[in-house]
Formats: structure tokens, C-alpha cells, sequence
């Protein structure tokens, strides 16, 4: 019995507020034979994920305990402070941490903020999840501070946002199980780097070289072969080894066969009409006296 081929493929964790799709796509275009499976993971869950080999990789937010685990930090996230449309906060285009001591601001236990201080007056209970916050919110009770992609994530047609100017910032990373740093999570190492797919370290580029035609392979060739052409071309007019066979070069005299040197190329070719126009003379009757 013969055993059956495992196609490879590749599991991708993400966290929420991450958009993963970009780089989806550009991984279905380089190795449209390598399947990429999308795992989303609560927050608190993304380095057990990795750590229990379900996923190969992930896109967390930091910090990573880096014991077993490589990190690449992506990018940061703007951080906005969430309200009801008819908050007082709703005229100001920028909000200072200051400006929200006299508000209740939940602290959710998934919060992806690192807080030194926080900020505002405390809830009477934490809320167990940003979404649970984002009701809260929308009763009236309080303001909630996060990520702006988790803003965009829970969005309500009856709250908005503003941008906070002093606020600690979540960094979103790429991370991955040191020892296993396949050819795989090199491929989208490239990927989320920016990498084209001829400088990338991953299969993306042995599969683009392996896809090369013989033709495209053997263009140098035909281009060499072009230059002989020519360079036979040049022999029939006077530069060929044939003709360098007659007359010492620059002699302007027609070598054996009839053919100028190279050096005696345009006074042979003068020669030649001259000839001509002699023998036309030599084929005129005289005239009679």
C-alpha cells in the first residue's frame, strides 16, 4: 500500500482587532498550492495556541513571553476612547487622559492596554470582555479606552470615538514557536515584511525559479546566437574570417572571390562602381568619323 501525500499548509492565529486578509492574499498568490488556514483567538489565548502547536504561527499583541516563542513587532495601534454620540466628549477632536477624571472608564479583564495608572473613576465591577464593556458603554455609564481596531470591531451606530493623545499603546507582532522556524514561517516572515518574491527567503521564491521556462532560461543563448548571426552578416560584407583570408588588411584591394577587407571595405566598394561604369564604357560602339 502506498502512503498518502500530506499536502502542507499553513495556520495563521490572530488575535482580535487584526486584519490578516492583506497579507492572506499575497500568501494565495506565492503558493497558491499551500493552503492558509485563519485561526481567531481571544486575546489571552494566542501564545497557548502557539505553544500547544495548534496554529504556526500568530499575530498577537505584545508582550510575548519570549521563553520558546520568537516576535516581530508589525505595528502600533492608535488608542481611542469609546462614548455615546451625545457625550460632551463628542466636540473635541482630541482627548487628553486629564479630560476623562470626572468619568467612569472600564477596565475589561481582556484589556490589551499596559496601565500604569488608570485613568478616570473606577466601575463598581470590572466587565469580563471588551464587548461586555462596549454595552456598558452604550447605557450611559461609563467610556472605554482601546485599540482603535477594536473601536472599528465593536462598532454602534449610537457611539463614537476620539483619538487619545497620551494614552498607552497596543503593538500588534508576529510570532511564532522558536525551533519551529519552518520554510513556511519564513515565507510569511517576507510577507508581512514586505519582501518581493524574488528577494524572499520561503518556498515563494524557489517556486517562481522552478517555474521558469526553458525558453526564458535559454534567452542569453538565442541572444548570443543573434550576435553570431551578426557577425556572419558582417563576414559576407567584408569582415568574415573568409574575407580576411585575401588582401592585407587596409590594402583597399578586392581579395580572392572578389570581396574588400575590412580596412579596404569603402574603397573596394568605390572600386567597384568605377569597374562598372568602365565596362559600360568599353561596351559603346565607336563612333565613326
Amino acid at each position: 500500500m502506498t502512503e498518502m501525500q500530506v499536502t502542507p499548509s499553513f495556520r495563521l492565529a490572530y488575535v482580535p482587532g487584526v486584519t490578516p486578509g492583506k497579507w492572506a492574499r499575497v500568501w494565495s498568490e506565492r503558493l497558491p498550492d499551500v493552503p492558509l488556514a485563519l485561526v481567531a483567538v481571544e486575546a489571552a489565548d494566542g501564545e497557548p495556541t502557539l505553544r500547544a502547536g495548534d496554529a504556526d504561527a500568530g499575530l498577537l499583541r505584545l508582550p510575548v513571553d519570549r521563553t520558546g516563542l520568537s516576535a516581530i513587532p508589525l505595528y502600533t495601534e492608535t488608542t481611542v476612547v469609546v462614548f455615546p454620540k451625545d457625550h460632551w466628549l463628542a466636540a473635541a477632536e482630541e482627548v487628553t487622559l486629564a479630560d476623562l477624571a470626572d468619568d467612569v472608564v472600564f477596565h475589561p479583564l481582556d484589556d490589551t492596554l499596559e496601565w500604569e495608572q488608570l485613568p478616570g473613576r473606577p466601575a463598581i465591577e470590572r466587565p469580563a470582555t471588551t464587548a461586555d464593556a462596549i454595552e456598558l458603554v452604550a447605557a450611559g455609564v461609563g467610556v472605554l479606552l482601546v485599540p482603535q481596531s477594536l473601536a472599528r470591531l465593536h462598532h454602534r451606530r449610537d457611539l463614537t470615538y476620539r483619538t487619545m493623545a497620551d494614552a498607552p499603546q497596543s503593538r500588534i507582532a508576529l510570532s511564532w514557536p522558536e525551533e519551529q522556524t519552518t520554510d513556511l514561517v519564513e515565507e510569511f516572515i517576507g510577507i508581512v515584511r514586505g519582501r518581493t518574491v524574488n528577494s524572499s527567503r520561503g518556498r515563494g521564491q524557489t517556486a517562481a525559479t522552478s517555474t521558469e521556462t526553458p525558453a526564458a532560461k535559454s534567452a542569453p543563448g538565442r541572444a548570443g546566437g543573434a550576435k553570431g548571426g551578426a557577425g556572419g552578416t558582417k563576414g559576407g560584407s567584408g569582415k568574415g574570417g573568409a574575407a580576411r583570408g585575401g588582401a592585407p588588411k587596409g590594402s583597399g584591394k578586392p581579395a580572392a572571390g572578389g570581396r574588400a577587407t575590412a580596412g579596404g571595405r569603402a574603397r573596394g566598394g568605390s572600386g567597384s562602381s568605377s569597374g562598372g561604369a568602365a565596362a559600360a564604357r568599353r561596351g559603346r560602339p565607336k563612333r565613326r568619323g
